[in-house]
């Protein structure tokens, strides 16, 4: 199958400042582009391109200060499967000592996800008696289902994984950080994961399109997806980036004062 991504996002900026940006496919799945990407940057911004520690392709804009308005857009074609999230359920667990070192950051605390707090005793009080390995994950994906109600409109950027376990309520990002959090806590190495995730092989939902988020977990000599929001493998996931969580992969992030004026995100199935 084929899915039809893209974006339209405006900025606007009251200085000069530098922005940059994680709006690419993962380089993972760039072989499933039908062509390359080019980003247009309005008015006649000049993109830089780097990757940073996690191998994800970023761009990076100086703004002058003549520009007040900030505009990027694209619009690309992928290759999908067509099949959900693979279900590996005899994946094993590692014991920390056997991790491949570059996976031990993912066993961490990190700036939204508070592996030293209260929820690592709640975790093992909650999650101790169940099988290792996958039915671990998912037992902590049930839970993070139940626990957290979606609601757009409780968007906020700052909710940390502690936060989202009592409030009780957010978006896709604290679903997956709440998730992380409770796996690490378990000594389950587990990584924040965003990209386009569009309503193909599910009845349209209600809310408008967005990027989503959702995580991965190391298992088996492995990475894995998982997505405690929706808690069901999905058909046309594509991944963008992945970081230690969301202050790893910002969608936009200037380092200056500014304001979304437009946001629109693209995911469509091709007929």
């Amino acid at each position: 199958m084929f899915i039809r991504i893209g974006y339209d996002i405006e900025l606007t900026l009251t200085a000069p400042t530098a922005l940059i940006y994680l709006l690419r496919v993962h380089p993972s799945r760039e072989h499933d582009l039908l062509g390359p990407e080019n980003p247009n940057l309005q008015p006649g911004l000049v993109s830089t391109d780097y990757f940073d520690a996690f191998g994800n392709r970023c761009g990076r804009i100086q703004v002058p200060p003549q520009v007040s308005t900030v505009r990027l857009t694209h619009q690309a074609i992928v290759y999908d499967t067509g099949l959900p999230d693979p279900v590996h359920g005899d994946a094993c667990q590692h014991a920390p000592e056997e991790l491949p070192t570059e996976v031990l950051q993912f066993l961490l605390p990190s700036r939204y996800c508070e592996v030293d707090s209260e929820l690592l005793a709640f975790a093992w009080s909650q999650f101790g008696g169940s099988p290792v390995g996958w039915g671990r994950v998912q037992a902590i994906c049930d839970f993070v289902n139940q626990r957290i109600r979606f609601d757009y409109n409780q968007a906020r950027s700052n909710r940390s994984a502690l936060q989202g376990f009592h409030e009780q309520t957010g978006v896709c990002r604290d679903f997956a950080h709440l998730a992380v959090t409770l796996c690490r806590c378990m000594n389950i190495p587990a990584r924040y994961a965003t990209g386009y995730l569009g309503d193909i092989g599910i009845p349209p939902v209600r809310y408008p399109m967005d990027f989503s988020a959702w995580f991965e977990v190391y298992l088996g000599g492995a990475w894995h997806t998982f997505d405690a929001r929706h808690n069901t493998p999905r058909i046309g996931r594509v991944v963008m980036a992945r970081g230690r969580d969301a202050g790893d992969v910002p969608i936009t992030m200037t380092f200056g004062p500014n304001a979304l004026t437009r946001f629109e995100v693209t995911t469509d199935e091709v007929l």
